[in-house]
């Protein structure tokens, strides 16, 4: 996400609750190569594991945003599931990660 050049420790993103539960999260993304590699940096990860990613902001990206939502969160709530893979239709974890 985007930092916020106006209010250094806070980002251009968003989350949406509903009954104590995130189900949206989304924002305003990085889109400028720099700032891809000084995130890296500061982060300790070299830029050579995401060289696939960064192809396309290396020859110009438009400032973009977006947002996504967690359906089987949301269904989840308003049923009132006790677990979330009870709304999802192939739950994943630990020890099952095929259908």
């Amino acid at each position: 996400t985007h930092p916020d050049p106006a209010r250094p420790g806070y980002s251009r993103g968003f989350d949406l609750l509903f009954r104590g539960l995130e189900l949206v999260s989304g924002g305003q993304r990085l889109h400028r190569y720099e700032d891809y590699l000084a995130v890296l940096a500061e982060r300790g990860l070299s830029a050579d594991s995401f060289t696939g990613y960064l192809e396309a902001f290396k020859h110009g990206m438009p400032p973009h945003g977006g947002f996504a939502i967690g359906l089987e969160r949301w269904v989840a709530r308003l049923v009132e599931a006790p677990n979330i893979r009870e709304t999802t239709l192939f739950p994943r974890d630990l020890t099952r990660l095929t259908p």
